[in-house]
Formats: structure tokens, C-alpha cells, sequence
């Protein structure tokens, strides 16, 4: 365990509830690894006093926080600056307190990127269509970062078009809304919904018209495999599971709080995902 002074560098997690997140778990090993007089906490706060929570973190001396549901939006509000990946996702996960100022990022999309690097050697972004299940903050995170990295075509499918035709027009350049996932061509399929995720209903579809070629990815990471990463693997297609992203979004924030830039590994995935079921369990009969 890290041994506390009065030097000690603070930062933490902003949610409600927060309880359930891995981040003080992820940080709390690359501060013990890097021997850093550091912590990294859990900051349940609600949602009607996160701004004044956030002026007060950053006038008791934290370094900065990351930000999770429901306050990205919020985050980026209360920004004083915000970079251009904030400003495409028009969300923030990540804050900075630096020289009396508030300055906010979002690294979802890069961890995303950086992951799908990392599992599958070769694949850029530009490799060809795109198709993304799901409209939400996730969603137009993947989406900008995927656009700004050379993406011939987005296409977006939600269970609501209306809300997918908002984020294409919010985002602008090659994207389109289609009811039914055009897979024939797509090089990369990523669902950013919550389906598949233990205790709710596994994402349905079929992934016979997916190119040999493409990879599928999905940002649910409890179960470790979901049942479309089982279904893509079966069919001899590159999976690429949510767990990384959720690793390697972390990175530049440590950095920019603790001086290092740590590194994703064997013993990070282990240590923060080695609890998380492999599989979806099944439900228990009454």
C-alpha cells in the first residue's frame, strides 16, 4: 500500500453511484507499481451538486478526476477549457486542475483506438465502413475520434433513428443513420449499447454478411466475452472486447495527475478485470 504524506498528489472518479467502478482499482495499481505518494478515490456525488463539487476538488489541491455517468455533460459544462476531443464528443471524462483553471478531455475515443491497436495489429481506421451500434455518449465518442482518424463512413443504427440523425448532423462529415446494419461492406462492427451486458438481453444479430476481413468490437466488458464477441469469434472473425478500452482511457489522465504514463498490461488486465465473469451467467430460476 502507498504511504501517504503531505505531498501526497490526489485525484478520484466523480459518479453516482460510483461504487461499482474499477478506476480506483485500475489507478491504485500503476500508483503502487510507479511508487507514487498518490491516491486515487471513489466521489459519489450527485448529480444537483457536481459543479460545486468540482470547484471544491479542485480548491482542496486535487490534481484532477475522471467523470462517469450521469456527469459527463455536466463536466464539460463546468469546464473552463476543453480540448478538441471533448468538443467533438460534447462530453468530458476526464479534468484537469491546472494554474486556477478547469480543463477537461475526453479519452474514450482514444482508449477505444488504442485498444483495437493493441488486439488487432494492422487494422487503422481508415481499413474501411464503419458501422455503430447505439447513439449514446459512447457512440459519438467512437464515432468523432473514428471520422477525425480518416473513417471512409460511419453508419450509425439505434433503436430510436431520431436520436442517431441528431448525433450525425452534431457530428458532420461521412456518417448516415440506417435502420438495419449495413454489414456487407463494413470493416469494423462496434456496439456501444448496453445489450449483452450481464443481466440484460444479448445483442441479436447476424453476422454471416461480415467480410472475413472485419473485426467487432464491443465496449461491454461484464462478461469479459459477450455473446457477440463469442459469436464473432466462432465465425473466425477478430474480436476486440471493452475491457481495454476502459484500461487505456485511463492512461492520459494518470499521466497528466501523476507524472508517469503508465502502461497497459497482463497484470493490469488481470488485477482489474480478473473478478469479471468470463460469460454472461445465466439467470436464476425462481
Amino acid at each position: 500500500m502507498s504511504i501517504l504524506t503531505g505531498h501526497t498528489s490526489l485525484a478520484g472518479i466523480l459518479g453516482w453511484p460510483v461504487a461499482h467502478s474499477r478506476s480506483p482499482r485500475l489507478h491504485g495499481l500503476w500508483l503502487r507499481r510507479h511508487g507514487i505518494d498518490g491516491a486515487y478515490v471513489p466521489l459519489a456525488v450527485r448529480p444537483e451538486r457536481f459543479a460545486d463539487s468540482v470547484r471544491a476538488l479542485a480548491d482542496l489541491g486535487f490534481r484532477g478526476a475522471n467523470v462517469t455517468i450521469p456527469h459527463k455533460e455536466a463536466a464539460f459544462a463546468v469546464c473552463d477549457r476543453v480540448d478538441p476531443s471533448a468538443l467533438r464528443a460534447g462530453a468530458v471524462n476526464t479534468l484537469v486542475f491546472r494554474d486556477g483553471q478547469i480543463e477537461g478531455s475526453n479519452t474514450d475515443g482514444w482508449g477505444f483506438l488504442a485498444h483495437c491497436a493493441e488486439q488487432v495489429p494492422g487494422w487503422t481506421p481508415d481499413a474501411g465502413p464503419v458501422v455503430i451500434l447505439g447513439a449514446g455518449g459512447s457512440a459519438r465518442a467512437i464515432a468523432a475520434v473514428l471520422l477525425d482518424a480518416g473513417c471512409p463512413r460511419v453508419t450509425l443504427v439505434n433503436r430510436t433513428p431520431a436520436r442517431a440523425e441528431a448525433l450525425a448532423r452534431t457530428l458532420g462529415g461521412p456518417i448516415a443513420v440506417a435502420e438495419a446494419p449495413p454489414l456487407d461492406a463494413a470493416k469494423l462492427l462496434v456496439n456501444t449499447t448496453s445489450l449483452g451486458m450481464q443481466g440484460q438481453p444479448p445483442l441479436r444479430i447476424d453476422l454471416s454478411s461480415l467480410p472475413a476481413d472485419a473485426v467487432v468490437a464491443d465496449i461491454v466488458y461484464v462478461p469479459r466475452e459477450t455473446p457477440l464477441l463469442a459469436t464473432a469469434r466462432a465465425r473466425g472473425l477478430r474480436a476486440v472486447d471493452g475491457l481495454g478500452m476502459l484500461l487505456h482511457q485511463a492512461r492520459p489522465g494518470f499521466s497528466a495527475w501523476f507524472g508517469v504514463t503508465p502502461a497497459v498490461d497482463d497484470e493490469l488486465r488481470d488485477f482489474v478485470g480478473g473478478d469479471i465473469p468470463l460469460r454472461a451467467e445465466a439467470p436464476s430460476q425462481a
